[in-house]
């Protein structure tokens, strides 16, 4: 993984660390929720392979380090810098909360313990990647909890905001619940189930309709799904049912979805095509698929796009990656920030979850529940396989379902309650006083 995929000052504070010595004091950094987006009750954590694979496989190679000495910022800086990079892997300790768990406001996401130049210089990858894939399964887990079971496809990399990124949203969509994709590389790479129909063009490129939709059953046999609102809606549905050949059903693209998914399931039905589904696709939301299946839309499955691969509504998680202690010749020193609504608590935590509430504990503690934050990562080495993105897809179900109903809501509701440990209030205080006096 090449070194430079990270914001400047990750670098030269990592040179400014060795000039002062300091490479090898242990620093402990957190990733924490600092608060959740607008209208969401919970994020579902995702990303951490995309960790996992970043912290084993970073380094710098001689070209990367030649451009940075050749850098205005680095002009002042001795050439055994340069060689400690040529040299630089990640010998740390990663501890995380399994992929596919709900977190809420002020809780950590993973904890990376490192040599301190090894613990900074991941901050901007590790913050990019677990607040984009946590978005998008968020969204995909209120979009499919809204649902009422019927299939949520996720088809939105053309709309991501690049090709890579639409590859990542379609395994955070997956894990947060999507019955499948319409990315192919997505579907290899994870095992994700692909899902896909036609496009206009493709109907466009017949000189009629029908003749469209014979050649596209032709090939695709039991999957075909016809897209039947390139010219008019209904009477796309009556060629479409009138096509010889077994069909998984049609797609509407556009229009009253709910008004026109009626009168297509009574075309379909009175030609005897009682199996063939119906999906709809374009620009759907959470909030449309719950209106439309709140008002008994006849709709089998929903194509969600833009709205899911960009997480729309909610582009951006507010999450931190701050040093919450070092550790200097076995001799710990805590950390923490005070400056006006960017608090950060002091000291490596572990979050404990029960029936009724999350205890937020120093690492360490023992608590009642489920203890989230789990080692990864130990001394560079994975400990043990990752759990499969399926394992984390069940989970996320799991955990959902064990959710307070109002919580599942799409309305803000009421907090889940979360509490600090006796142990972790004495450290916060104490750290407070030796900072500020």
């Amino acid at each position: 993984m090449n070194g430079l995929l990270t914001d400047l000052y990750e670098l030269t504070m990592a040179a400014g660390y060795f000039e002062a010595g300091k490479a090898a004091e242990k620093g402990t950094f957190e990733f924490t929720i600092r608060k959740l987006p607008p209208h969401r009750n919970f994020v579902v954590a995702a990303g951490l392979p995309q960790v996992v694979d970043y912290l084993l496989n970073l380094s710098f190679g001689g070209e990367e380090i030649a451009y940075l000495r050749g850098l205005p910022q680095f002009r002042h800086v001795a050439g055994e810098f340069f060689d400690y990079l040529r040299g630089f892997r990640f010998t740390g300790d990663l501890f995380a909360v399994p992929e596919g768990t709900p977190l809420f406001a002020g809780e950590p996401l993973l904890t990376v313990r490192a040599p301190l130049i090894e613990a900074q210089i991941p901050e901007t990858y590790v913050l990019s990647a677990i607040a984009f894939q946590t978005l998008v399964a968020t969204k995909a887990a209120r979009a499919v909890g809204v649902a009422g079971g019927r299939g949520v496809l996720e088809f939105g990399t053309r709309r991501a905001h690049t090709p890579e990124a639409g590859v990542a949203a379609a395994r955070a969509a997956y894990l947060g619940g999507c019955a499948g994709t319409s990315n192919t590389l997505a579907g290899f790479q994870y095992g994700i189930p692909v899902m896909g129909t036609s496009a206009h063009s493709w109907v466009m490129s017949f000189p009629a309709e029908a003749e469209a939709f014979r050649q596209l059953q032709r090939v695709l046999g039991e999957s075909t799904v016809q897209l039947i609102d390139t010219y008019d809606t209904l009477e796309g549905a009556r060629r479409a049912a009138q096509t010889e050949g077994p069909m998984w059903g049609v797609r509407l693209d556009s229009g009253d979805f709910l008004a026109l998914s009626r009168e297509v399931r009574a075309i379909l039905d009175q030609a005897g095509r009682r199996d063939a589904k119906i999906m709809a696709s374009g620009d759907l939301d959470e909030y449309r698929i719950r209106d439309l299946v709140n008002a008994g839309a006849p709709i089998d499955a929903f194509g969600v796009g833009t709205q899911l691969a960009t997480s729309a509504d909610a582009p951006y998680l507010s999450a931190t990656y701050k040093l919450v202690e070092l550790e200097i010749s076995g001799i710990k020193r805590f950390t923490a920030k005070y400056s006006e609504d960017k608090l950060s608590m002091p000291g490596a935590k572990q979050v404990f979850r029960d029936v009724a509430r999350d205890v937020v504990a120093r690492s360490g503690e023992c608590g009642k529940g489920e203890a989230l934050m789990r080692p990864v990562i130990l001394g560079g080495r994975l400990i043990e396989p990752l759990p499969t993105l399926e394992s984390a897809r069940a989970r996320a179900a799991q955990s959902l379902a064990g959710l307070p109903a109002a919580l599942r809501q799409l309305e803000t509701a009421e907090p889940w309650p979360i509490v600090y440990s006796r142990e972790l209030r004495e450290l916060i205080e104490r750290t407070r006083r030796n900072l500020l006096g």
